[in-house]
């Protein structure tokens, strides 16, 4: 037998047959009162829970695009494990949010959605066609003619009429799907530039994309990738000799942004980001890449800002304003690691969306901050089996320690692995390793993975957040929010103004209060 066959024996010994002998539970776990009092914390934090009636002056929709259930529980358990521990008891920043829903993610046309109408939908309040953005169903994919006099307008454009500062991140290009429905009304998600315009739509008078973000709403932030659009097809890429705008009409439109903006700066590269001084700038854009940015395992961080840095930065530019902020933060390549069928990059990119929540929420307060995470749809990615607390996500080796006993189980990938847990095996006499580079199974092998069509989470916390509840059709959720801060088309709003606690709300704070002292006796 070959010893290739062998070791795949051997593993499928280990990691099925055994069944749990690898376990390595936690002393405390094993005293039931350990999750007694766990239960009881819970407890109280539910029964002093009482809804914030505050009206919401800031407003931050966090996006992880492709970031089903499964990936939010797995993305979980990675950072556990990135951080020395099994995993499994982790917590991320998004699961301290005190309310959740589920969110429907069907398209008007298919059962199965997409990016861009999911974006129409959790944007601007109503449910399209599949690859239609800012449109309502009434207009049709590629189809010109079809999108005058049926745009939608998006929350960000309700914030920024309200008089506040906004903003739009994202790892992916900037004129991608998810933020493109903020500021666009394209019968084609792909019209990133006038170069992908086909004739029709050229002589009936559509635009692109990028030539759309520049013109159609004033936003103050716009980072993530995507430069390649807003430059002419003779303009050099300033990175990458290879590279060069795409746009036939000979316009630069990052000058056609910074043209009539005061206090404004366009960057390119980590040294320009870090050089901006948040105080005395009001619109910054940065484009990192040509298309999309790198996945975060392969981001030079002396080259690229990181999705928590661009969060940072946006807030601090953004909160200025005396009258808030909106702020739309996309974790972009969580899909495209799941399109690749590469779990690895996928749920890196997640861990990495859920420190620039965490990070916000150090910036902000939950006071006058609504902040919503969701994500646009599932993907078709699962992971299960008989495996043993601590198993690794992805990929596993199991090494013998110098006494002859203790094993060390590691996650592999493309660099160092991260050890996550130690134990003890008296028979284990050999290693056991994983392949560097790890994919994993797929029941149909395709060029790229699908999306999902089952429900994916919504994550709330602050003013009016108690919204977010039960099962909601996904355009629901900008109503929510436009409700929580008293913009369009909900101005007619029951609560006070500039974020001060309605009479109903003191009532509804003193009654948590005395709940949490009765639950304390």
């Amino acid at each position: 037998m070959a010893p290739t066959q062998t070791l795949l024996i051997i593993g499928i010994f280990v990691l099925a047959g055994f069944d749990g002998c690898f376990s390595v539970t936690p002393a405390e776990e094993q005293n039931p009162h350990f999750w007694y009092g766990k239960a009881k914390d819970a407890l109280h934090g539910s029964l002093s829970m009482m809804p914030n009636m505050n009206r919401a002056k800031n407003l931050i929709l966090f996006l992880g695009d492709g970031m089903g259930i499964s990936t939010v529980t797995a993305a979980r358990i990675m950072k556990g494990q990135m951080a020395g521990k099994t995993g499994e008891e982790s917590v991320l920043a998004m699961d301290t949010f005190p309310y959740l829903a589920l969110s429907k993610t069907y398209n008007v046309d298919q059962q199965m959605p997409d990016s861009a109408a999911t974006a129409t939908a959790y944007l601007c309040g109503v449910k399209a066609n599949y690859g239609t953005l800012g449109l309502s169903a009434a207009a049709r994919r590629k189809d010109c003619s079809s999108a005058k006099g049926n745009e939608v307008k998006s929350i960000l454009h309700q914030a920024k009429m309200a008089g506040k500062s906004v903003g739009i991140i994202s790892t992916a290009r900037v004129q991608h799907a998810s933020p493109a429905a903020s500021y666009s009304h394209t019968p084609e998600r792909g019209w990133y530039s006038d170069k992908d315009l086909p004739a029709e739509a050229l002589t009936g008078g559509c635009k692109d994309i990028a030539y759309q973000l520049v013109h159609n709403t004033d936003i103050n932030v716009i980072l993530g990738g995507g430069r390649q659009y807003m430059f002419p097809k003779e303009t050099a890429d300033p990175e990458y000799s290879s590279e060069k705008g795409s746009r036939q009409d000979k316009t630069d439109l990052v000058d056609e942004w910074l043209k009539n903006r005061k206090n404004s700066r366009y960057v390119w590269n980590k040294k320009q980001f870090d050089s901006v001084k948040e105080d005395s700038t009001d619109y910054l854009m940065g484009l990192f890449e040509p298309k999309d940015t790198r996945y975060e395992l392969e981001r030079d961080p002396e080259m690229d800002p990181s999705l928590t840095e661009m969060v940072e930065k946006a807030i601090k530019i953004l909160r200025k304003n005396s009258k808030g902020f909106y702020l739309f933060v996309e974790g972009g390549r969580i899909d495209h690691g799941h399109h690749a069928g590469q779990a690895k990059y996928a749920l890196t990119e997640a861990v990495e969306f859920d420190r620039a929540i965490a990070r916000a929420s150090e910036l902000t307060s939950e006071v006058d901050t609504l902040s919503v995470v969701t994500a646009d749809h599932s993907h078709v990615f699962s992971f299960g089996g008989y495996s043993y607390r601590g198993n690794p996500v992805l990929g596993t080796s199991y090494s013998k320690g110098e006494d002859g006993k203790s094993f060390t189980n590691a996650l592999y990938g493309n660099g160092p692995g991260y050890q996550i847990a130690n134990g003890t095996r008296p028979d284990m006499n050999n290693t056991i390793s994983s392949n560097n580079e790890y994919l994993q199974q797929a029941a149909v092998p395709l060029d790229s993975e699908t999306h999902g069509s089952e429900d994916v989470a919504i994550f709330a916390k602050g003013p009016m957040a108690h919204l977010f509840h039960g099962v909601q059709e996904q355009s629901y959720i900008p109503h929510a929010m436009a409700y929580a801060a008293c913009i369009e088309p909900y101005t007619d709003c029951l609560q006070e103004n500039d974020g001060v606690c309605s009479r109903f709300s003191l009532l509804v704070l003193v009654l948590g209060l005395l709940s949490s002292l009765t639950a304390l006796l």
